[in-house]
């Protein structure tokens, strides 16, 4: 029966069991987890194998990396987001691009709806094309919550007014209540009110150009949440209005029909509905009408048919003597001391000059009498 060695309690850590190939393959993979651009390594291995030259070249890029915790960045990495970024930025713009031309050739669409089709089209494309990016570049979703985070909090913050006048533009354009060709009455900053034509409807804001060809952007949410003024909205007709004033020995009868004569010539004025003469008020020096007249086309302007009218009915009073009054006053002066003392003296300095005038003229040729 033989003793029992004791273990060797001074054996050095080199003859420790060596380490499992399963626990090396799970470290480097944890490794090649950390990586946070996939596609970059995977490029790098398909030069590598083609070109040995490429490869040595992409290893001397790889190796300039920045390296923050478990994140390493190189300038290689650098390098393949750039070119993923600007190959799906070329994509997004040539899809969208081939998208617009085929929804411009659909006949069945009309100008709103085919806007409408445009946007959310838009949207979708770059929508898909974010993505796209992301899956090529082969980034975890989960390593960018706190980005997400960042970015919700960005919205809620700095791009609600981006994004509130994105969704109201897009619901101007369901609902149809405003669209490109409408006319609508706008008011600059002193308060000033006039009428304009919706040009473009966009992203941000609604572009909307008057007739001295001044062009208003208007936020998309100021345009669904304030009160608009829609001049083709259910009709493109729209009554304007021309006063006239007529003396008070007119012939009011005569008057009227050189009004409505006057307003039927203009060619922009509609034949039904046909113009109405309204009797307006009993004027300080004048016998007021106004003139309604309908026109179909507001944005070729207002102010140049009711010129047009005038000039119509000036003639037109004219060769029938008819007067176009201007204001008068008739002053009635009361009588008072200092007034009467005012005209006494004014009579006396009259008397004055008359006196002074020689009572009789020189002969010709000769001298006056002393």
């Amino acid at each position: 029966m033989t003793a029992s060695t004791p273990p060797d309690l001074t054996a050095s850590p080199a003859s420790a069991p060596p380490e499992q190939p399963g626990q090396a393959w799970s470290l480097a993979q944890t490794a090649e987890d950390a990586d946070p651009i996939e596609a970059a390594e995977g490029i790098k291995e398909a030069v590598a194998s083609k070109s040995e030259t490429a490869g040595n070249i992409v290893e001397t890029l790889d190796a300039l990396a920045l390296s923050m915790g478990d994140w390493r960045i190189s300038l290689w990495d650098g390098l393949v987001v750039v070119g993923v970024i600007f190959l799906v930025l070329a994509f997004a713009w040539m899809a969208t691009r081939l998208t617009m031309a085929v929804i411009t050739r659909v006949a069945t669409l009309d100008d709103t709806q085919r806007l409408l089709t445009e946007k959310l089209t838009t949207i979708a494309i770059w929508g898909a094309a974010f993505f796209l990016g992301i899956d090529l570049l082969g980034i975890d979703l989960t390593a960018l919550a706190v980005f997400s985070g960042a970015f919700g909090l960005a919205i809620g913050f700095g791009l609600q007014k981006t994004f509130g006048n994105l969704i109201a533009g897009i619901i101007l354009l369901m609902d149809r209540s405003i669209k490109p060709g409408d006319v609508i009455a706008v008011a600059d900053t002193a308060g000033n009110e006039t009428f304009g034509q919706i040009r473009k409807i966009g992203i941000r804001a609604v572009s909307v150009t008057t007739r001295d060809q001044r062009e208003y952007l208007i936020p998309n949410e100021n345009l669904m949440i304030n009160q608009v003024e829609n001049w083709s909205y259910s009709s493109r007709n729209v009554r304007m209005q021309v006063k006239v004033g007529v003396s008070y020995d007119a012939d009011m009868e005569l008057a009227e029909k050189l009004m409505l004569e006057a307003a039927a010539a203009s060619s922009r004025v509609l034949k039904s509905p046909p113009p109405t003469i309204w009797m307006s008020e009993y004027g300080d020096s004048s016998v007021n009408f106004v003139i309604h007249c309908w026109i179909k086309d507001p944005e070729d302007g207002v102010g140049n048919v009711r010129s047009q009218v005038l000039k119509n009915l000036w003639w037109l009073l004219k060769e029938n003597d008819i007067e176009i009054p201007f204001p008068q006053r008739d002053l009635n002066l009361r009588s008072n001391n200092q007034f009467d003392r005012l005209i006494e003296a004014m009579a006396a300095r009259e008397e004055a000059a008359q006196d002074a005038v020689p009572s009789a003229a020189p002969s010709k040729g000769g001298t006056p009498d002393t």
